[in-house]
């Protein structure tokens, strides 16, 4: 397993073993396999502020309306490696939000580019006139 430094406490994780389904026969229709990872980050004191608003906002989907994000890992058939890549999905997301994104500086194109441009624009209109039939004037 990766070291996984923005993982947080165990006791602020909660873990749900639920059937994973799918093929795999017997084995998976007895077997808890699949990790259902529940982490409370509103109610967390692992990370500041505005890393937490940060991560809710890239869990998308996976948070709910009371800041509860769930992850489910069920692609493996032991449970340990379930709860391994649950664990690691988690601490990516986390780290995710740690890096602040950079502000984009807005810029205008440059005479030239705008030159080019230009003539691309014309070079598709008379390709597209060279297509029409030619005009009969009286």
């Amino acid at each position: 397993m990766s070291e996984l430094r923005h993982l947080p406490p165990e006791n602020e994780l909660e873990e749900k073993f639920i059937l994973a389904g799918g093929p795999g026969g017997q084995h998976v229709n007895r077997t808890e396999t699949a990790v259902q990872l529940r982490y409370n980050v509103v109610a967390s004191g692992f990370l500041p502020e505005p890393v937490k608003l940060r991560l809710l906002e890239l869990a998308g989907h996976r948070a709910d309306n009371e800041g509860v994000i769930t992850i489910e890992a069920k692609s493996h058939r032991s449970q340990h490696r379930n709860r391994e890549e649950a664990r690691e999905r988690l601490a990516e997301l986390v780290e995710k939000a740690y890096h602040k994104p950079k502000k984009r500086i807005p810029t205008r194109p440059s005479r030239s580019a705008k030159k080019r441009w230009k003539k691309k624009k014309q070079r598709h209109k008379e390709i597209k006139r060279a297509r029409k039939p030619p005009r009969i004037d009286e």
